[in-house]
């Protein structure tokens, strides 16, 4: 069983000596037994000169896959340094055409078109001028042109012979697609069933016409939700009447499901741009500013809220001592409940027809606990306050506040969601901040109110 490879300052060093040394035998050695997905991780620690050096020893099938391993800024800079000729006979040439085509898709213009005039192969440079023409979001951007079809009105012996020639240009075979002459859907055949029939059987009369398939502008996402809720490993593209396109294979959604991810993640932080660490300082800060100015915004109103309460935290200066806890409770809460709908949002199974349902759901579990916490820090001050309004005011509070940042929690993305915009944004900075003003609002004003009756 091979080890995991472990990437230490060691082993660069000991690779940019070798390199440095013009010494080919030392770097193939220290290479020869790595996975791509490893060389590329290497790449961070060469320089570009350096990177080029190691990349050009490899043979076509392991450069083009550690080409694919590659950050996306890492290989861009990379590729625009290399000569389209070499970039197309020795990466592109050894690429599925969805691959290469994300992978071009990420260059200028003009490199684009000099890589694409080197490709020897007319058909293959045409499949992937077809792909970039899709938007990359798409199930269009995400599908591979490589695949077998084979035509109904065939015989068993002469599919078999067609998925034979065919075969040679896929990398896996997962599904053979049966299409009629106009290239249009309809279904799939099993090798098994092949195996089986007669060899004069025609493949009209065998394959099987239940076939789940994506049109070519289908959001990415939903690619991803159908292939995953059906067990799919390979899933066809048609177009909008019907013909068959392309297939998108299971490691490609595996790369939108990250994505999305990546940027739901980065969206709850409060991070508003799509980046990565290698971004420049510029591009970081200009991500981070919108929401921390939110922040901003909502520590004035905040400040104003307990700015309008003055007199009652003159009567009484403990109530400042419990504002921390009430608005952390409400920034805790709304976030747990809108983090459960837009995951709910994600998987499409909330909609917002089922608001009300989710809504009384949510009020049910927002009760429990608040009931819970309430007697918990009313406890508490029975035990070490004296003060039978603060114990009051604290506990009712926390019980109020908690149910309304349940109820706002989960009714916030359902309403983003309605309006097209990502729920994701409500799950960070945007429901802390809301829930902590709202939270103080309501400790303040009941203050006023149970301070009043025991006055």
């Amino acid at each position: 069983m091979a080890m995991k490879f472990e990437l230490t300052r060691e082993i660069v060093d000991n690779l940019k000596e070798a390199v440095n040394n013009n010494d080919e035998t030392a770097v193939f050695e220290q290479i020869k037994d790595l996975h791509s997905a490893d060389i590329a991780e290497l790449y961070g620690g060469l320089t570009l000169d350096e990177a080029k050096y190691v990349y050009l020893l490899l043979d076509s099938e392991m450069a083009a896959d550690v080409l694919k391993e590659l950050e996306e800024d890492n290989r861009e800079r990379f590729l625009e340094a290399l000569p389209g000729e070499i970039i197309a006979k020795q990466f592109i040439d050894k690429m599925d055409s969805d691959d290469a085509a994300d992978i071009l898709g990420d260059l200028s213009e003009e490199k684009k078109e000099e890589i694409l005039q080197n490709i020897d192969d007319v058909d293959q440079a045409g499949e992937i001028v077809d792909l970039l023409g899709y938007d990359e979001d798409t199930a269009g951007g995400l599908m591979a042109k490589e695949l077998v079809k084979v035509n109904e009105n065939l015989d068993v012996e002469t599919c078999i012979h067609e998925i034979r020639k065919q075969a040679s240009e896929v990398d896996e075979v997962y599904y053979v697609y049966v299409v009629d002459n106009n290239d249009i859907l309809k279904g799939t055949i099993s090798l098994k069933r092949l195996m089986l029939a007669r060899s004069n059987a025609k493949v009209k009369n065998i394959y099987k016409p239940d076939i789940i398939s994506v049109n070519t502008d289908a959001d990415s996402e939903d690619v991803a939700i159908i292939m995953e809720k059906y067990d799919i490993v390979a899933l066809p593209v048609v177009d909008t009447i019907g013909r068959l396109m392309g297939r998108i294979t299971i490691d490609d959604v595996v790369d939108v499901i990250k994505e999305e991810a990546e940027k739901d993640y980065q969206m709850i932080s409060g991070i508003t741009e799509d980046v990565e660490p290698s971004d420049n300082v510029f591009v970081l800060t200009r991500a981070r500013i919108p929401w921390l100015f939110i922040g901003l915004i909502g520590g004035i109103l905040g400040a104003n809220v307990i700015g309008i309460f003055e007199l009652e935290i003159l009567k009484d200066p403990k109530l400042v001592i419990f504002l921390p806890l009430i608005a952390a409770m409400a920034g805790n809460v709304g976030v747990q409940s809108s983090s459960i709908v837009v995951q709910g949002l994600a998987n499409k199974t909330i909609d917002f027809d089922s608001t009300w349902k989710k809504l009384m759901k949510e009020f049910s579990i927002a009760f429990i606990i608040g009931i819970t916490f309430s007697i918990l820090i009313l406890t508490y001050n029975l035990l070490f306050t004296h003060s039978i309004q603060l114990t009051l005011t604290v506990s009712t509070a926390l019980f109020t506040v908690i149910l309304f940042a349940s109820i706002f929690g989960t009714f916030i993305p359902l309403i983003l969601n309605r309006f097209k915009i990502d729920p994701a944004v409500a799950t960070g900075p945007f429901i802390t901040t809301m829930n902590d003003i709202l939270g103080m609002f309501i400790y303040l004003g009941l203050s006023r109110v149970l301070y009043g009756l025991f006055a």
